[in-house]
């Protein structure tokens, strides 16, 4: 009876342990140099980093979202920042579409999230600095701009991902604010050839970016999706493409991140 009650007693010690375990969840200003201005950021980080440092995953949000996106959508994070010993960083990128502006000296969130964020991370935090330690995902305009950013910074991520992303911005010439970010598709304002995140693909190698994307059957975005896949296939560019039910909602992106940090937590054990 004795034993019994010690080997409660000692199981419930090691709950507790666990239990009061909590990652650190910040929010910071973040100043951003290039548009003169503080950018409101959440930072997940462990209660204790181990070894070195921590493995740092960027989660970008869509459309009319901000930096409580993916910790109102997704509490595990900090489950995951404990666990895995990972920082997740999850800036307000507001309706940018995570582009440099050339109409709005205000809204500058490829330099912003590539460079000012990164560099500002790793100054405040014990991140293990480097691409093969970074990776970088999102939903929808999020995982338009994880992709967009991520191909064109390959020396900043070593790995990216996008869920249900707008791959693809021209089949949807008058939606979501692009207009006021890069003119109307047919104004001669920007060419929107250049600032669709699947034409960035040409600048890729086979295996320099590990990726991973997935998107639901009945979303808006799935042939944007399919259509990103097929190119990365005919380029010969090894990547992670998953499909599944569901639509453009909360709870197909909460449980779609699962698989994403796993491919990402690979990504970090495998990368030197």
């Amino acid at each position: 009876m004795k034993k019994r009650v010690f080997c409660c007693l000692a199981s419930l010690l090691c709950w507790s342990a666990v239990a009061v375990r909590a990652a650190k969840v910040d929010t910071v200003e973040v100043h951003s140099r290039k548009m003169g201005r503080a950018v409101r950021t959440i930072v997940i980080s462990p209660e204790k980093t181990e070894g070195k440092g921590a493995a740092v995953v960027y989660l970008l949000h869509g459309y009319g979202g901000n930096e409580t996106t993916w910790p109102g959508l997704k509490p595990e994070l900090k489950d995951y920042a404990d666990r895995e010993n990972l920082i997740f960083v999850c800036p307000n990128g507001e309706n940018s579409w995570y582009w440099d502006s050339p109409l709005n000296e205000d809204s500058q969130f490829e330099t912003f999230v590539s460079r000012e964020l990164v560099s500002y991370v790793d100054g405040h935090y014990r991140t293990l600095p480097s691409r093969e330690k970074r990776a970088i995902t999102g939903l929808s305009m999020g995982g338009h701009g994880a992709l967009w950013l991520a191909i064109r910074h390959q020396d900043v991520f070593g790995a990216a991902g996008s869920t249900s992303g707008g791959l693809d911005i021209r089949p949807f010439p008058d939606n979501w604010d692009m207009k006021e970010q890069i003119g109307a598709k047919d104004a001669g304002v920007c060419d929107w050839d250049d600032y669709t995140a699947i034409n960035q693909t040409g600048k890729l190698k086979d295996g320099a970016l590990w990726i991973i994307f997935d998107c639901g059957y009945d979303d808006f975005f799935f042939e944007v999706n399919q259509a990103f896949h097929q190119k990365l296939l005919e380029r010969g560019i090894m990547h992670d493409f998953i499909v599944r039910p569901g639509a453009h909602t909360g709870e197909y992106w909460s449980n779609s991140i699962d698989y994403q940090i796993l491919f990402f937590l690979k990504f970090f054990r495998e990368s030197h």
